[in-house]
């Protein structure tokens, strides 16, 4: 890896990767590290992702069983103090981005006072639905484009990459990354039946003892979906930003995929109604009909 210091802060990296190894994941060992010149020798993983291996329409969900071995060694691992901590104030930077780059750059949108106070309220709602949530250590982006098949296909774990903003916050992030991709979209019953899996083996090794979670499903798919939603909005933001700022049109594709994640979520929760609405006004689209598992 050719990653010069004043262009790439190689330390999060090198930490993240011994967190990992210390908690038995599958990811690469640091050899060599030519610290002042941004040099670093690392394992090769191998060249094929599981997303590369993933079938769009009738996936092998062994591969998601593995990717849930990962999640779980790296949840039963954390501890406070460890990672940066995935905190309010970066919750709402992230939120920030929606307005910053898709509404404003993007969509070339001025909010009037009322559709702000909306967005604000909506913001307020979800920052706080989401730091209630038990912490972890978080991937921050897990998902198949960050999981490698291993080069021994006898191997029974998946190899992790792209780690190194790793922090410490809400258990529902990774499995939301995991299960509503940037790049492909699965049907309503592969995601219920990877997430219930999860759960209930997150469940035996006591980290769904929170609330009611460990008896009602449907309380800890409500948090994962507010959870998922921070995430989309957010990521609708930095895909504008990346088209607009960094020259690289070929993110803004997927943004309708994150509109629509974004509108399903908001049609099931009569608290995100308004959000929804101010949504489908700047998309021109029509008012989605949905409903939630469990309680509203």
């Amino acid at each position: 890896m050719d990653a010069p210091p004043d262009k790439e802060n190689c330390t999060p990296f090198v930490a993240v990767t011994n967190l990992l190894h210390q908690a038995g994941l599958l990811s690469p060992r640091v050899l060599n590290w030519d610290e002042p010149h941004g040099f670093m020798l690392l394992d090769d993983l191998g060249q094929h992702t599981m997303m590369q291996t993933l079938s769009p329409t009738a996936p092998d969900l062994a591969l998601f069983t593995k990717a849930t071995d990962a999640l779980l060694l790296l949840q039963q691992a954390s501890r406070p103090d460890v990672l940066p901590a995935y905190d309010e104030a970066l919750l709402r930077r992230e939120l920030s981005l929606f307005p910053d780059w898709y509404i404003s750059q993007h969509k070339q949108i001025t909010l009037n006072n009322t559709e702000q106070h909306t967005l604000q309220n909506a913001f307020d709602l979800i920052v706080a639905h989401n730091l209630n949530a038990p912490k972890v250590f978080v991937h921050r982006d897990f998902m198949p484009r960050n999981l490698m098949i291993a080069h021994d296909s006898s191997e029974p774990r998946l190899g992790v990459l792209d780690f190194q903003d790793a922090v410490y916050g809400p258990i529902t992030y990774d499995i939301a990354s995991l299960m509503r991709d940037a790049f492909i979209s699965w049907n309503e019953e592969i995601v219920l039946d990877v997430t219930i899996r999860y759960w209930e083996r997150a469940k035996k090794m006591g980290l769904m003892d929170f609330e009611d979670w460990h008896q009602d499903f449907g309380a800890f798919y409500r948090s994962v979906e507010w959870m998922g939603l921070q995430r989309h909005l957010k990521i609708a933001g930095i895909f504008a930003r990346l088209t607009l700022r960094d020259h690289k049109p070929v993110y803004l594709q997927d943004t309708p995929r994150f509109i629509a994640y974004i509108r399903h979520t908001c049609s099931r929760y009569r608290e995100l109604k308004p959000l929804l609405q101010l949504i489908d006004c700047i998309e021109g689209t029509t008012p989605e009909t949905s409903f939630a598992i469990g309680r509203v």
